[in-house]
């Protein structure tokens, strides 16, 4: 019989539905200070409709994103919950719209030969690749 989709859920069906184990659950109560499980005697959780919906945003965000947790955290302080327990449904974006993703052009470019004079592993490892990269 399933429950009403206001009904608290445990933490193992929460777990069952976001496919993560119940251990990951505990951690992320310890990293985002946003997941407040209501606790009852013997320190059972029951996890509301709202938490629900958080815990599936940071789900998708950490897992389908690539964010990290501080990432994350950064999220939640910036763009606030409502923003991250709306971000795993479908159609809405990932991203928020003041800070752009990175491209991979922003990288500094090689360093030119002449500043590759010191003889370290290091620097030997970037000289050789530096004398195989392609000119343009």
């Amino acid at each position: 019989m399933d429950k009403a989709p206001d009904a608290f859920r445990t933490i193992s069906e929460v777990a069952e539905q976001l496919d993560v184990p119940q251990h990951v659950l505990r951690f992320w109560e310890s990293r985002f200070r946003e997941i407040r499980p209501m606790k009852r005697g013997g320190g059972r959780r029951y996890y509301r409709p709202d938490d629900l919906d958080l815990l599936r945003g940071i789900r998708h965000l950490l897992y389908g994103e690539g964010y990290t947790i501080r990432g994350v955290q950064r999220l939640l302080r910036e763009q606030g919950v409502r923003f991250v327990q709306n971000v795993w449904q479908p159609g809405r974006r990932s991203r928020p719209a003041s800070r752009p993703r990175r491209m991979a052009q922003s990288r500094r470019p090689w360093p030119p030969k002449a500043q590759l004079r010191c003889s370290c592993r290091c620097c030997a490892g970037l000289r050789a690749a530096n004398d195989r990269r392609v000119p343009k």
